[in-house]
């Protein structure tokens, strides 16, 4: 308790003596704090800049830090706190670490918390991974989903944990995620011919989701089918605004032929979010369909995929 007393007074030292100072080099901070020791005060710039208060410039001859955190600057009270007496996850007893759990009982016994914190895995003085786990899952409990969407700062505003590793992590531990998913789901879907509409809307809603979501530009694929109408490939044609002039059959039907489809479904995005077919939509349908019965393979349905919902043109009319 008496060492967590002192390292408190040293840190209210630190601010009392330079957060009135805009911009500061190392060396002026060591000179003004000079009942501190050098050591103490890298390190406690080092922590600053790690949780974005300060931002670090450096030159050829020396580093700068100006203040990024406004807030901190003024009331650093509740960030000494944490680096002072923050709880870390080697704290916790080993049954109840989550990377421990983990491998005892496996990766579905753990909760949405715990499994952000092995991804932070590292926390920083006060804000443990578990701490940080736990405000990124009650941030996000409503729609977990939207972490994906989320920000290195932004995170970082809930938690001073979240670093450029931990971010990295997180984003791609929901990209990998993701991935896994898209791949069961498509597996599952070849073994499950298409032989409707709502079995075409369905499997493109899986097959195309990143699209649906993400996508910033109208693409134009197509989804080759066998004789039994079980998916066999997915094509990407052209990438621009959907026009029957720039969509040549040619481009359409080469990977069809390639992969001796009976059939095709024509998918493409609207990045608007809105899957209301344009008249051009309707066109490009009605061309390669009569293309495709010169070439003896069906044009099934055209889908539109967009992140409000898939719709179907043959449905439509």
């Amino acid at each position: 308790m008496g060492q967590q007393l002192k390292r408190k007074e040293k840190l209210r030292q630190l601010f009392a003596t330079l957060a009135p100072i805009s911009a500061f080099s190392k060396q002026q901070a060591r000179e003004r704090c000079a009942d501190l020791t050098p050591q103490f005060v890298t390190s406690a710039l080092k922590d600053l800049v790690r949780e974005g208060i300060l931002d670090r410039y450096e030159s050829s001859d020396q580093e700068t830090y100006a203040w990024r955190n406004a807030q901190v600057r003024v009331d650093p009270s509740h960030w000494i706190d944490r680096q002072v007496s923050g709880n870390q996850v080697t704290a916790q007893p080993a049954q109840e670490r989550p990377r421990e759990r983990l491998l005892a009982a496996g990766a579905d016994a753990l909760s949405d918390a715990d499994l952000l914190a092995i991804l932070i895995r590292v926390g920083v003085k006060g804000e443990s991974a578990i701490k940080a786990g736990r405000r990124l899952s009650k941030n996000y409990s409503e729609k977990l989903s939207d972490l994906r969407r989320s920000g290195k700062d932004e995170l970082r505003n809930i938690s001073p944990a979240i670093t450029v590793t931990s971010y990295a992590a997180i984003m791609a531990g929901i990209e990998l995620g993701r991935r896994v998913a898209r791949h069961e789901q498509l597996h599952r879907r070849a073994h499950a011919p298409i032989t409707s509409t709502s079995a075409a809307v369905e499997f493109c809603d899986d097959a195309f989701s990143g699209l649906a979501i993400s996508g910033v530009q109208e693409e134009f694929h197509i989804v080759t089918l066998s004789t039994k109408h079980l998916p066999i490939n997915t094509h990407l044609i052209t990438r621009g605004t959907l026009d029957a002039s720039l969509v040549h059959p040619r481009e359409v039907f080469r990977p069809a032929i390639r992969d001796s489809a009976s059939a095709v479904i024509l998918v493409h995005n609207h990045p608007s979010g809105d899957a209301t077919p344009s008249r051009e939509d309707h066109q490009v349908t009605d061309r390669m369909t009569e293309v495709g019965k010169l070439l003896g393979i069906t044009v099934l349905d055209h889908i539109v995929v967009a992140s409000e919902g898939s719709v179907s043109i043959r449905e439509l009319g």
